[in-house]
């Protein structure tokens, strides 16, 4: 493989982010589908606060997305991350794990106090994410619900991503 890149979503990424999305998500055991539509509702409802591709000098091979969310605590400056997806043959080399340094040190840079995800505990350990029961977000196995303080200290309630998520 060549060269990855991180940078900014352009406009023209838009249509390749999507498939991407699709391509990255479509044989994983815990998706649904609804990944690509989800980057797109954000996009389209003005919520995607950060959206970065990883590109080699002939495509994007990789994508993660960043949106507000709403602490029932009030607190603020808050995002949920994801989704985060890495075309399925360049899965392993790295990439997931370029982008969510960027990511996190791109909402560093810009004073967010923390950022959620659901996903494996094993994976973004790595991170700094970990479960924290005093912030819950009802659905899934509360032990893949985690967080990262950025700044401050930590919140307690309930997390609501954006609308995009259903």
């Amino acid at each position: 493989m060549s060269a990855i890149t991180i940078r900014p979503e352009q406009a023209s990424d838009v249509e390749s982010i999507h498939d991407l999305t699709e391509a990255a998500f479509r044989d994983a055991p815990h998706a649904d589908g609804s990944e690509p539509g989800i980057v797109d509702a954000l996009r389209r409802d003005g919520d995607l606060t950060l959206s970065l591709v990883a590109e080699t000098a002939e495509r994007l091979v990789g994508h993660v997305a960043l949106s507000p969310v709403t602490i029932t605590d009030g607190s603020r400056d808050w995002y949920g991350l994801g989704p985060i997806s890495v075309l399925p043959e360049c899965q392993g080399a790295g990439i997931g794990l370029r982008l969510m340094k960027r990511a996190i040190a791109d909402f560093r840079a810009m004073g967010a106090r923390g950022i959620v995800l659901l996903g494996d505990p094993a994976y973004y350990a790595r991170f700094g994410f970990e479960h924290d029961p005093d912030l819950r977000y009802p659905g899934p196995p509360t032990e893949y619900f985690q967080r990262l303080v950025l700044e401050g200290d930590a919140p307690s309630g309930t997390v609501n991503y954006a609308p995009a998520f259903g």
